[in-house]
C-alpha cells in the first residue's frame, strides 16, 4: 500500500469495532484483570517503578529470569489500552508520568520517547490515548523511516535494513494514533510501512521468496513485540477499515493460515508463550482454547470477509 499506489475508497461492510462493546471500557476498570492491573499502579503513576523495565531489573544478573519482563509502565499501559479501558480511569496518570517517569535509555523524559521504534510506537499510542499532544513523537516516525519503507529498532546501532518486527509495531502505533487523534500527517508514512510488509506477503524475503522466519506463522496473544500472523492480519484488516478500502490481497496467505487454525468448535488455541515476568497470567497455557486469540482472529476474518 504505497502512497504512490492508487487506493480506491470503498463502502466496506460493517465489521466489528476495535472495542468490544460500549459498556466494556467502564467494566475493565472495575472487574477482572483490568482492575487487577490498575491495582498495581504506584502513587507516582508508574508500574514496577520503571518505564520499560522494572526498577529492580538486572538483565545481566546470573540468576535473571529468561525473557523480557512485562510489568513496567510501557507494557502495562499498552495492555490496558488494548483491553479497552476508558482513559478516564487513569485521570492524572499522564501528568504523573511526565513528572516521575524517565527512560532507562539516557534518562530521557517519558513522553518524549527514546530511540527504540517499538518502544516509541507504544508510547505514541499511550500518550494519545491519555490525551497528550504526541505530535512531536508522531513526526519522529517519518524522520526515522528507511528508504525501503520500514523501520528497525537497531538503527541507532547502524542498521540500515528494515525489520518485520519493528515495522509492524510502527504501523500499528501510527494507525492507533490516527484513530485516536484524527491526525493524518503520518498516514503516508504508515502506508509506506504497510507496503514494506505487504510486498513481502507478510512472510517472505523479497530477495528469495523464502519464509523470513517461523514466527510469521505464530498465532498468539498478548502480541508483545515480535511480528506474528495474528498481529499482522489484525493490523492489515483494521487499517483497511480505517482507510475505507479492501484489505490487500497480498495478506491472503496469512489470513487463510489463521482461518485454517480454527478448531472444530469455532475457537482458536493459544499458540505460544513469550517468556518474561508478568503481574499475573494474561491468557491460557499454550495449546488451550483462548478467548483472546479467538476474539482477535474472528474479528480479523470478519473484516476480511465483509470486504469480500
Amino acid at each position: 500500500m504505497s502512497p504512490m499506489t492508487k487506493r480506491p475508497r470503498l463502502a466496506v461492510a460493517a465489521a466489528p469495532s476495535r472495542r468490544i462493546g460500549h459498556e466494556e471500557p467502564f467494566r475493565v476498570a472495575t472487574e477482572g484483570d483490568g482492575a487487577r492491573l490498575l491495582a498495581h499502579q504506584e502513587p507516582d503513576g508508574q508500574w514496577a517503578g520503571g518505564a520499560f523495565f522494572p526498577a529492580d531489573f538486572d538483565g545481566d544478573a546470573p540468576d535473571a529470569p529468561p525473557g523480557q519482563p512485562y510489568t513496567a509502565t510501557t507494557w502495562t499501559l499498552a495492555t490496558l489500552r488494548e483491553w479497552g479501558l476508558d482513559a478516564a480511569a487513569l485521570a492524572g496518570t499522564a501528568d504523573l508520568l511526565e513528572k516521575n517517569c524517565r527512560w532507562e535509555y539516557d534518562d530521557l523524559p517519558f513522553w518524549d520517547g527514546e530511540v527504540d521504534v517499538c518502544i516509541n510506537a507504544m508510547t505514541l499510542t499511550s500518550g494519545a490515548w491519555l490525551g497528550r499532544d504526541m505530535s512531536q513523537l508522531a513526526a519522529w516516525f517519518p524522520a526515522h523511516q528507511f528508504a525501503d519503507g520500514g523501520w528497525n529498532c537497531e538503527w541507532v546501532e547502524g542498521s540500515t535494513r528494515s525489520s518485520f518486527h519493528s515495522t509492524i509495531n510502527a504501523v500499528r502505533g501510527l494507525l492507533a494514533y490516527e484513530e485516536l487523534t484524527g491526525d493524518g500527517s503520518v498516514t503516508a508514512s504508515r502506508h509506506r510501512g504497510e507496503e514494506y510488509l505487504l510486498v513481502r506477503r507478510l512472510r517472505e524475503r523479497l530477495s528469495t521468496g523464502e519464509q523470513v522466519g517461523p514466527w510469521t506463522d505464530v498465532i498468539v496473544h498478548p502480541y508483545r513485540a515480535p511480528f506474528t500472523a495474528l498481529k499482522a492480519i489484525d493490523h492489515v484488516t483494521a487499517a483497511a477499515v480505517h482507510d475505507g478500502i479492501r484489505p490487500d490481497l497480498r495478506a491472503e496467505g496469512t489470513i487463510e493460515l489463521v482461518r485454517a487454525a480454527r478448531q472444530d468448535d469455532g475457537r482458536w488455541l493459544q499458540g505460544y508463550h513469550f517468556p518474561g515476568a508478568v503481574w499475573f497470567p494474561l491468557d491460557v497455557p499454550v495449546g488451550q482454547p483462548s478467548k483472546w486469540v479467538t476474539f482477535l482472529a474472528q474479528r480479523a476474518l470478519d473484516r476480511w470477509d465483509a470486504a469480500a
